[in-house]
């Protein structure tokens, strides 16, 4: 079954971002930031009680030391480097949700990484090498370094579809700088081709085939509440269909 998770726990000390709360009924597995690229102690503790209290999944969502620039400034780290900087914030993670009860589910990259991982091996090996202790799956794209990576070490690997993104004709993710209301139109439309016809459409028209076994939505849009909804809505009706 496909299942749906989403980015979260990305506020900082005063500052609040993402409808966390509006969006947490709906999912299956949340990506709580880790204090790399946005958090805090504190919100990742309330986070995590936020999500075990509706019994969700819990994923470390780790990225590089880029608070200013939200992780999405690509850095040169070396491999050693950033996989001790994952094994920081994973281990972060899961002492809050052992502290709670909890269990950590997953690791999802966060940012810019995730798109560099997605092409040099380098990279994918550091972030395999840092998940692999853990025990738990890496959420990735499927068909890349990611994958490529996570066999090589003996990961679990789960592959990703983003509706709320657009790609590139290579296949690779387009990040918006500044977020603005995902058209709930277009976004249902292209989780529908996702999800019955394993395909996406790039950009300039062109037809992907995409392999993946859960679906990532973003906490930071101003009608994340509206499309969490709505995919949830698509993915428990589509299920239903199957045989």
């Amino acid at each position: 079954m496909v299942t749906l998770n989403c980015d979260m726990g990305e506020s900082y000390g005063n500052w609040r971002f993402g409808d966390d709360a509006g969006i947490m009924p709906h999912i299956d597995c949340a990506n709580i930031a880790c204090g790399f690229h946005a958090s805090d102690p504190w919100t990742m503790l309330k986070t995590v009680r936020l999500a075990l209290s509706h019994g969700k999944q819990v994923g470390a969502h780790p990225s590089l030391p880029d608070r200013e620039g939200f992780g999405r400034r690509e850095m040169k780290l070396q491999p050693e480097e950033l996989t001790a900087a994952f094994l920081y914030q994973i281990g972060a993670l899961k002492g809050i949700l052992a502290a709670e009860g909890g269990r950590l589910s997953h690791v999802k990259p966060h940012g810019i990484i995730y798109g560099m991982a997605a092409h040099d091996m380098d990279t994918a090996r550091a972030i395999a090498a840092a998940v692999k202790p853990f025990g738990v799956p890496l959420f990735g794209m499927a068909g890349t370094c990611h994958e490529t990576a996570a066999v090589e070490l003996g990961v679990a690997f789960v592959g990703e579809f983003f509706p709320d993104l657009t790609y590139a004709p290579g296949g690779s993710l387009i990040i918006p700088r500044v977020q603005s209301a995902i058209d709930l139109t277009l976004a249902e439309h292209r989780m529908m081709g996702a999800l019955t016809r394993r395909e996406l459409v790039a950009v300039d028209g062109t037809v992907r085939p995409v392999d993946f076994d859960t679906v990532c939505i973003h906490s930071d849009p101003p009608n994340a509440r509206d499309v969490a909804a709505l995919m949830r809505r698509i993915i428990d009706t589509h299920s239903k269909s199957l045989p």
